[in-house]
């Protein structure tokens, strides 16, 4: 069974757990290192998760196993979908569509018009499941750090199609 929460300051170790476990396994698909992150405390952790946006978790068979945040509108309704990450024992199984729905939820809640990611390049898996999804290549986007995305986004209104 895979279901979607939604966590608060005081779920910060499941946030933590996750968020590590992110980039530990993918550390080219993120802005943030685990460096960044491997010395951070409880209060680092809480005030994470108290920032703008609503921090998700996907659970399979009732564990953690991938997240997600969802980033409010700007001026323009455009909401944005980060760090989305699922596990590799729970990928394939739809971890990762029940995520991207429940940002869509969100940002519909939101009033947003779009939804937009970044992919980085070369991240032809990302990718290709965020078209699957009806999600549609924008351009090149050269990040401060030297690394190259692409933008993608999608209306907020119309249905996900299912892969």
């Amino acid at each position: 069974m895979i279901t979607v929460r939604e966590l608060g300051p005081d779920d910060w170790e499941t946030w933590r757990d996750m968020r590590l476990a992110a980039l530990a396994e993918a550390p080219d698909a993120f802005h943030s290192r685990l460096t960044d992150w491997l010395g951070a405390g409880e209060r680092e952790w809480r005030d994470r998760l108290a920032a703008p946006g609503r921090y998700l978790v996907v659970e399979v068979g009732g564990r953690p196993a991938g997240q997600v945040v969802a980033v409010p509108p700007d001026g323009d309704g455009v909401a944005d979908l980060i760090a989305l990450w699922v596990a590799p024992h729970a990928r394939g199984d739809g971890a990762a569509t029940a995520l991207v729905d429940a940002v869509l939820d969100r940002a519909a809640g939101w009033g947003a018009r779009t939804l937009a990611l970044h992919v980085v390049i070369g991240n032809d898996r990302a990718a290709a499941f965020y078209r699957r999804l009806g999600f549609v290549d924008r351009g090149v986007v050269e990040r401060p750090d030297g690394i190259s995305e692409t933008r993608m986004d999608r209306p907020v209104g119309r249905p996900a199609p299912r892969c």
